[in-house]
């Protein structure tokens, strides 16, 4: 029941419930929308359960990094991470769409095909004002910009200024949400959509393959990219989104105190900053009570790092990416919350096995590869 103590075990005992939040979410305004919106006005449950995940995403993705060491090594396991079930929950959501068998995104007929794919698959569509084919993926738009800002920070060796970027971003997301609501990208400006995807294609594709100077200016490049896209994509506001990539940073600033690279006094002034400033971020009651106790469990959850957690929560965060991407779909096909967790749960565990866990283990195999290529 309580396997031995994981030094990541924490990690995924926060993600089970992560995801867990996120589709009661859903389901409690599918299934009952009165009584949720009694609980949603009072803890907005999604919210909190997509803050967690940036923590967790902050402070395992350049640990991540320096671990490989390597931009190419890191580039593929997060491409072998992500993209297979993306695309096949994509597909499936489509087909399921096509064939008038759920509701599909509202503003996805208005669109071109290939543009919506092309800015899903990189996981930017979010920030380019493009319809999600799923609509929970919104958050790996932030993860993404994220990604490539972390890159540019690595491949500049600035990487332990975390702490400050995170203050710098809470306190500009302040000014900037006061003169900015909501994205500046025209919602048909296609070709903008399109240039500015396959910028961020060309950025990683250069980070990942090319060598000296090259590089280092397509990570730079690509980090700028990911920040101003935050800045002025960001549908639900800039102030949220600058936020999104502050708590993040956050997230890594605890991971260099747990280093040494920083003190803990600097990496609390930093979350506190985050938080005092993302709290009036968004005028909904639910906000947040959701947004402090994402904090405060977090914080919790590392305090019991060191601690042996229960296997079936564990197993929950293993599955938590296949959880979060298939639950909007079953919820349109499936009659009551009961039968929704019951075909959700086992469905997840098969899309793991069938799907994450040996794409996971490719790329590995593919980074380990890159990482014995690389140029020394």
């Amino acid at each position: 029941m309580f396997p031995a103590p994981n030094r990541l075990a924490w990690l995924d005992a926060l993600r089970g419930p992560a995801a867990l939040a996120v589709t009661a979410h859903h389901a409690g305004w599918t299934f009952l929308p009165g009584l949720w919106a009694e609980v949603d006005r009072r803890l907005d449950f999604g919210t909190w359960g997509v803050f967690v995940f940036f923590l967790v995403s902050g402070y395992i993705i350049p640990a991540s990094l320096e671990r490989r060491g390597d931009l190419r090594a890191f580039w593929t396991g997060r491409a072998f991470r992500l993209l297979p079930l993306l695309l096949a929950a994509c597909c499936l959501a489509l087909s399921l769409a096509y064939a008038g068998l759920v509701p599909a995104e509202p503003k996805l007929a208005e669109r071109p095909l290939p543009l919506v794919v092309l800015g899903n698959m990189t996981m930017l569509q979010e920030l380019l004002n493009l319809p999600s084919v799923i609509s929970v993926t919104w958050t790996l738009s932030y993860e993404m910009a994220f990604y490539l800002m972390s890159v540019a920070l690595f491949a500049t060796r600035q990487a332990h200024r975390s702490a400050g970027i995170a203050v710098a971003l809470a306190l500009a997301a302040v000014p900037l949400g006061l003169l900015m609501n909501g994205s500046v990208i025209d919602g048909r400006a296609d070709r903008t959509a399109a240039l500015l995807a396959l910028a961020a294609v060309a950025a990683v594709a250069v980070t990942a393959l090319g060598t000296g100077r090259i590089r280092t200016v397509a990570a730079v490049a690509g980090g700028l990219l990911g920040l101003a896209l935050v800045i002025v994509g960001s549908r639900g506001g800039t102030w949220q989104g600058v936020i999104i990539l502050a708590t993040m940073f956050a997230g890594t600033a605890v991971h260099r105190a747990q280093q040494g690279t920083i003190s803990w006094r600097t990496a609390a002034v930093a979350v506190a900053l985050v938080l005092v400033c993302g709290v009036p971020a968004k005028d909904d009651p639910g906000w947040a009570p959701a947004l402090v106790l994402a904090f405060a469990v977090f914080a919790l959850a590392f305090g019991l790092r060191e601690r042996a957690f229960p296997r079936w929560l564990t197993r929950l965060g293993v599955i938590s990416f296949s959880l979060y991407l298939l639950h909007p779909i079953l919820l349109y096909v499936l009659p009551n919350p009961l039968l929704y967790y019951l075909v959700l749960i086992p469905l997840s565990l098969l899309t793991y096995h069938l799907i994450e866990a040996p794409a996971q283990r490719l790329g590995r195999r593919l980074s380990a590869r890159a990482q014995a290529e690389e140029p020394r």
